[in-house]
């Protein structure tokens, strides 16, 4: 019995450990940005070039995320996860998918992947915001920059 016992007990740790590593890697697979070969911007490189109207800022992040912290300004929210999305580009674009176009989302993470798919489909200038709204590896976001931000309130 007590031999059983030891066997079940390390059994039960085994896969404990496996478990917890395997959360592990999922959450670092989950937060590391893929490789955009495209151009990137600093966020304060991007609120300049928004505001300006060189580039249409794309804040890609969820409602939700948008409540949090505000819209950075000259941005325009678009959630990723819209089946329609690329038609709301296209639209936004006026159908000219050579205009330039900044992604921007919490930590560069969802940018990036989404700057590959749409360079894939065919859009020329997709640009890659790295640091995002809450910082990352590239630098502090646009939140800790001290950028401007403008609260989010839903189309009623």
């Amino acid at each position: 019995m007590k031999q059983l016992t030891k066997r079940t007990r390390r059994w039960v740790i085994l896969g404990t450990g496996a478990a917890i590593a395997g959360g592990i890697a999922i959450r670092e697979y989950r937060l590391t940005p893929q490789d955009y070969p495209g151009e990137q911007l600093a966020v304060a490189d991007a609120h300049e070039r928004a505001v300006s109207g060189d580039i249409l800022l794309l804040d890609i992040r969820t409602p939700k995320e948008w409540r949090s912290t505000g819209i950075g300004e000259g941005a325009y929210p678009l959630d990723m996860r819209r089946e329609d999305f690329s038609q709301v580009l296209t639209d936004l674009l006026e159908g000219d998918q050579n205009k330039p176009v900044a992604l921007i989302c919490a930590r560069g993470v969802r940018s990036a992947r989404l700057s590959n798919e749409l360079t894939e489909a065919g859009f020329v200038r997709i640009i890659d915001v790295p640091e995002g709204m809450l910082g990352s590896a590239a630098g502090p976001g646009w939140v800790r920059a001290g950028l401007p931000v403008k609260n989010y309130e839903e189309n009623v």
